[in-house]
Order: structure tokens, then C-alpha cells, then sequence
């Protein structure tokens, strides 16, 4: 066990999720696991997944740290419940339309959209996650919109793990990139910087690429033409 609870053995994906949860003697609990979860997302929205400790979360529900090892053993697995508690924000009830790309791009703003409500969310997903019954659900819908393609069952979850891996990466980009955006002497001195550097004769390529029309550069506008690309481009059996 590492500093805050954080094991290196990973969580048995059935007892968290298959198992009852809370304590099953004793006196009535005064929590449950989906406060504890809430309390935890809370911290996580208003302050960073750093600030997220057993001792936080424990003060922000009023309980002792102690008590809130009957829920969650370590951060590890209170990690595992906040990323399937907000992918509870995901709509699973959608039937496909036939159109896979179309859908597939859909459910692309759906992960960006839920992504920049809760920052903290591509951090946690560059490790592996078990999915829970929100993760589950919302995989159902991916694996039926690529039903028309063909793909083989491991084709399917390759495409909805690379698309979950673009998106995360594309909205960890972002808001580095909008954090850089208070900053505008530093976006003034990159710009001028490359500037001179298109301008030395050494770097044709990218003087042909600064001088060449300008895109619309909103974030949404962005995202979309990345998201375009790499799903246009993908090949179906």
C-alpha cells in the first residue's frame, strides 16, 4: 500500500462490482457507497484528482477515515467507482441509426462533452479501469452502432478503446492549451518564435504550413476535424 491507499495490486473487478456493498453487520451505516463516490467526484471537480484522499473525501461526508474502508479499501478502487459513477452521465438508451461513422462521432462528443465536466477524468483513464455497470452500458451502445461494420467482437472493442484513448488525449490537450490561453505573453513569444523560425530558410515545410489559410481554431471545430479524420479513415470488414 502506497501513500493515500493507493495499491499496486489492482481491484477484483467482481468483488466491486458483483458484490454487495457497505457493511453487512453491525449497526445501519450512515453512508453509502454512492455518497462516498459523490463526495469524492465533488473534490475531484472543484479541486483536482491530487486533492482526492481518503482523509478529504472522509471530511467532506463528515466521516472518520477509518469508516470509509468499508466502501472503498483503498483510492484505487474509489478511482474505479468515480469513473464509472460519471459514466453514468452517458445516454445509453439511443438506438443505432444504421450510420456507424455517424455514431461513432457521436459518441465521441458525448465522451469530450463529459470529459470537460469532470478534468480529471482523461488522468485516470490512461491506466486500466475495470468497467462497471455504467462503463458496461455505455459499451453496449458503442458495440451496437458498430454492428453494420463487420468487425469481429475484438476489432470492436479495439475501435472503442482507440476512440476513448483519442478523446481523452484530445481533451488533456485542451485544457492544457486553455490554461496556456491565460497566458497571453507566453502565446505572443511562441508565436513570434516560430514566426522567425518559418522565416530562416531552414524550414520551408513549415513556412509553406504557417502561411497556408487559417482553420477555424474553436475547440469544438477542432475536435471535430481530428475526430473526422481518424474515424473516416477507419477501414470496416
Amino acid at each position: 500500500m502506497t501513500r493515500d491507499g493507493v495499491s499496486g495490486r489492482g481491484v477484483d473487478p467482481q468483488q466491486l462490482w458483483l458484490s454487495p456493498t457497505g457493511p453487512r453487520r453491525g449497526r445501519r451505516p450512515f453512508f453509502s457507497r454512492e455518497v462516498i463516490t459523490v463526495a469524492a467526484v465533488t473534490v475531484a471537480d472543484t479541486e483536482g484528482l491530487d486533492a482526492v484522499t481518503m482523509r478529504r473525501v472522509a471530511s467532506q461526508v463528515g466521516a472518520g477515515v477509518m469508516s470509509l474502508y468499508s466502501y472503498a479499501p483503498d483510492k484505487e478502487t474509489l478511482l474505479e467507482l468515480m469513473v464509472d459513477h460519471v459514466s453514468g452521465e452517458l445516454p445509453t438508451n439511443c438506438a443505432p441509426t444504421g450510420d456507424w461513422r455517424a455514431d461513432l462521432k457521436t459518441i465521441a462528443h458525448l465522451q469530450r462533452a463529459l470529459m470537460l465536466r469532470h478534468p480529471w477524468l482523461p488522468g485516470t483513464l490512461s491506466t486500466r479501469r475495470t468497467p462497471g455497470p455504467n462503463t458496461l452500458a455505455f459499451l453496449e451502445r458503442a458495440l451496437a452502432a458498430l454492428r453494420p461494420t463487420g468487425l469481429d467482437g475484438a476489432a470492436k472493442l479495439e475501435v472503442f478503446a482507440q476512440l476513448t484513448a483519442f478523446v481523452a488525449g484530445h481533451v488533456a490537450y485542451e485544457i492544457a492549451q486553455a490554461a496556456a490561453a491565460q497566458s497571453p505573453d507566453r502565446a505572443a513569444a511562441e508565436a513570434r518564435y516560430l514566426a522567425a523560425v518559418a522565416a530562416d530558410g531552414h524550414h520551408p515545410e513549415l513556412a509553406e504550413a504557417i502561411s497556408a489559410p487559417g482553420r477555424p481554431l474553436t475547440p469544438e471545430a477542432t475536435f471535430t476535424r481530428f475526430l473526422n479524420r481518424l474515424i473516416d479513415g477507419l477501414d470496416a470488414d
